[in-house]
């Protein structure tokens, strides 16, 4: 069964001023369906790997045939980043959308990092200093919060991690509003985080 492309949980201009229109239009439905469109044609003749949810397609790249690994890798992880970032954003002014974090993850977060500023400023820094193309996460192990980045699409699921935030930080996502100014958007991204989501994936991960 072929992999498809959701659409978004909410209008196009929810995210604005922080994340204009234009940028998700460009970014969900140009960008996120091209890596759709690659990985089903990577798995055109293997149904027995399209048939796997895009996770444990990730979680399991060894069972990938080598001639299509990479493919997999880049397009799969494409569309499992995308399909798990846009949820961990909201309309701006809703309830949970954007300020400090509540219920379980705030206090994790407050136990791993100090305040809510203090991780703030982690995540931001991590992020923006990933060469190039990539990705900034944050992720639960051993009982502790931690924020990694991985470069291009690559994605925790890969290493047996369950990511909980995930923030995108290829150009494309942000360089219509931001140009070359990555640290602006990380700043700006923080009013459109959806806490909500942020503590069911926490749950999850914890599980």
């Amino acid at each position: 069964m072929a992999y498809e492309l959701a659409p978004l949980p909410y209008d196009y201009a929810a995210l604005e001023p922080f994340i204009d229109t234009e940028t998700m239009k460009i970014h969900h439905d140009k960008h996120h369906q091209a890596y759709v469109n690659n990985l089903n044609a990577a798995l055109a003749n293997h149904p027995e790997l399209a048939a796997k949810s895009v996770d444990d397609l990730l979680r399991d790249l060894a069972s990938v045939p080598e001639e299509i690994r990479t493919t997999v890798r880049n397009n799969g992880g494409g569309h499992a980043n995308h399909t798990a970032f846009w949820p961990l954003m909201g309309k701006v002014g809703s309830a949970g959308v954007g300020g400090a974090p509540s219920g379980p993850i705030a206090a994790q977060i407050t136990t791993d990092f100090g305040d809510f500023e203090a991780f703030k400023k982690t995540f931001n820094e991590t992020t923006a200093k990933q060469f190039g193309s990539g990705w900034g996460w944050l992720v639960f192990q051993a009982g502790k919060l931690k924020v990694i980045s991985t470069p291009n699409q690559d994605s925790p699921l890969s290493q047996g991690i369950y990511p909980i935030l995930l923030n995108d930080i290829w150009e494309h996502a942000y360089y219509l509003k931001y140009q070359n100014r990555r640290p602006d958007y990380l700043a700006a991204w923080w009013n459109v985080v959806n806490w909500n989501e942020v503590n069911r994936r926490f749950d999850l991960a914890k599980g």
